[in-house]
């Protein structure tokens, strides 16, 4: 059905899926679902609205489970509680807090997920977000180009060759925080790091040069 590109014999794929088939309340999703990401790959999970999309990168998180089928981050079951630094996720909703500023919320972030938290950290990842001079704004006073950028900014203090799971990551950004955001895929990529992404928008496909897969062909 898909063409993953094959992992290499020694290690197990960054994130796996086995006859993958996801239900919400009476509806089927998706079934038959099989691929591999390996490692330094971009994936662009596609498929109209409602065809499950962030319901399959909850399943990779480990926060829901299949109905069928197996999902696996490093070749084992993948649970959100599993420990260790494997991955990261960030959903569509920033999760950010009105009454901190952009720093603090971007500290709490961190702390949160076990990341380094100090200010000079959170104030280097705001600026490579294009955030100078916000780091002390409310994040009531901030666009929703800019709130999303401060939730993306923990991408930037990621130094591991982990898995990446993004749901939306571009939304509400323009063109300034488009191309940021694709340093950092790119980034991470070149390290051996892993991306499954979904995105409305179309993405730079010459640069990125991502993986497609559709779940309109697994419905």
């Amino acid at each position: 059905m898909l063409s993953p590109r094959a992992p290499t014999p020694a290690t197990a794929p960054r994130l796996s899926a086995t006859g993958l088939a996801c239900r919400r309340g009476n509806r089927l999703l998706f079934k038959g679902l099989d691929f591999a990401i390996a490692d330094g790959e971009i994936v662009w999970l596609r498929g109209r609205n409602g065809r499950g999309k962030t319901s399959l990168l909850r399943l990779a998180a480990g926060l829901a489970s299949p109905e069928e089928g197996a999902i696996l981050r490093d070749g084992a079951a993948a649970h959100a509680a599993t420990p260790g630094r494997s991955f990261v996720f960030i959903g569509h909703a920033n999760a950010l807090k009105d009454d901190l500023t952009a720093g603090e919320s971007l500290q709490f972030l961190l702390r949160l997920h076990g990341r380094p938290s100090t200010p000079a950290i959170a104030q280097a990842a705001l600026e490579r977000m294009g955030l100078q001079g916000r780091r002390q704004a409310a994040v009531r006073t901030l666009s929703q180009g800019q709130r999303r950028r401060v939730a993306l900014a923990r991408l930037a203090v990621e130094d591991e060759a982990a898995l990446w799971i993004l749901d939306e990551p571009y939304d509400a950004l323009d063109a300034d925080g488009i191309g940021r955001l694709d340093e950092l895929l790119l980034a991470h990529a070149a390290r051996g790091g892993s991306v499954l992404l979904t995105s409305h928008l179309a993405l730079d496909t010459a640069r990125l040069r991502p993986r497609e897969i559709d779940l309109d062909r697994c419905a």
